[in-house]
């Protein structure tokens, strides 16, 4: 019986590897959290039965517990809550899905008691890869991609951890707003960036996806993942979202990961890693499908991919200002306090104007995070759009 623990279960990683779970009777949730979702996470409660619950908002926990009364379960709150439910003794395995930097401290605590981490929050290697990887190594845990891209990757690799990479092709989908000018996208409202024409994704990640912060973002966590330089990581533009990422070794063979666009195939595979499983779900018929096409990335008409390449270059706490910069801006845009091109106009203010800091400990992390956000307030009450 594998037990598992979910940070982020009402998210749509979360319920997806609920789903996954559900259909397989070796598996078992011991462990959930939420930020503030208790509707959805009592009805997992009383279908999962976990140990303990976290409901990072206090307020949001207290209810819950009255909602729960009548269940052993236990509920606990805050970050401090966060990191005792990453780190509950009857878990082998932590996904986890949050959104944020938060993920951060649980990843580390969890790592240490020695469980294994199946990651789909990209903060967490973004900002302290450097912390992370190794912490992973001394400690012996599987450290298990979740993201499609980083997990075709992964998969690509399977049999072939010998072998020097010389290259990895990390595709994309280009968003909504592929082919589009700077000039076409100035009046863009949160409704149209959230229109993604493949993937069903969470609100934050699919504007990141818009933007192409995401890619950025997955850059980054590629050179830690997969301990090749920023010069391997070549993006390119794939709109069908057939071909989730390929690797080129250094004979110029090229293996890539195919499938329909279904993230629980990646779910289901950082779960049951290294064995495969029968998944329902539609089939990617090449026939049908015609052709897939390939176009490099426009770093012209979206910027955030030169700010990305210079924050992960740079180094040092410059990922973690980027990170936290667009973080923030994004949920100013998503309340229509913000344009859309401001998003990579607070990224690039926020970049220019915080000092760096090199080698920065979890400490340094969360003050150029909170430095960040400041700055930025600041920069938006003086007429930042």
């Amino acid at each position: 019986m594998k037990k598992i623990a979910i940070l982020g279960s009402t998210g749509s990683i979360g319920t997806q590897a609920l789903e996954v779970i559900a259909a397989n009777p070796d598996m078992k949730v011991t462990a959930l959290a939420v930020n503030r979702n208790i509707d959805l996470l009592e009805k997992q409660v009383r279908r999962f039965h976990p140990e303990i619950v976290c409901v990072y908002d206090r307020t949001a926990a207290e209810d819950l517990r009255v909602k729960i009364a009548d269940t052993p379960v236990r509920v606990v709150s805050g970050m401090e809550g966060l990191v005792e439910t990453a780190v509950h003794p009857g878990s082998e395995l932590v996904l986890s899905a949050v959104v944020g930097m938060i993920g951060i401290r649980p990843a580390i605590e969890a790592i240490r008691e020695g469980k294994d981490l199946a990651l789909a929050n990209k903060e967490t290697l973004v900002t302290a890869g450097h912390l992370i990887l190794p912490l992973v190594r001394e400690y012996g845990v599987r450290l298990l991609p979740v993201d499609s891209e980083h997990s075709a990757i992964f998969q690509c690799l399977q049999g072939n951890r010998g072998s020097r990479i010389d290259k990895i092709l990390l595709t994309a989908s280009g968003g909504p707003f592929l082919g589009r000018k700077k000039e076409d996208l100035v009046n863009i409202q949160p409704e149209d960036a959230l229109k993604h024409p493949n993937w069903v994704m969470g609100r934050k990640i699919t504007i990141d996806s818009s933007t192409m912060v995401n890619k950025g973002l997955e850059v980054m966590e590629a050179k830690w993942l997969f301990d090749v330089s920023y010069d391997q990581i070549q993006i390119v533009i794939q709109p069908q979202s057939v071909i989730h990422s390929a690797v080129q070794f250094e004979d110029g063979a090229v293996m890539a990961q195919l499938g329909c666009p279904d993230m629980k195939i990646p779910i289901q595979y950082a779960l049951t890693y290294p064995e495969r499983r029968p998944l329902a779900g539609d089939r990617l018929d090449l026939a049908k499908l015609g052709k897939i096409t390939f176009f490099a990335p426009d770093p012209e008409n979206f910027p955030a991919l030169k700010l990305a390449d210079r924050a992960g270059r740079t180094g040092g706490n410059m990922p973690t200002v980027f990170n936290a910069a667009n973080e923030a801006a994004v949920a100013r845009f998503l309340n229509h306090e913000l344009s859309y091109p401001g998003i990579t106009d607070s990224i690039a203010a926020a970049m220019n104007h915080i000092r760096r800091v090199d080698d920065p400990d979890l400490s340094q992390i969360l003050e150029t995070e909170a430095e960040t956000r400041d700055f930025l307030q600041s920069f938006w009450e003086n007429g930042g759009k």
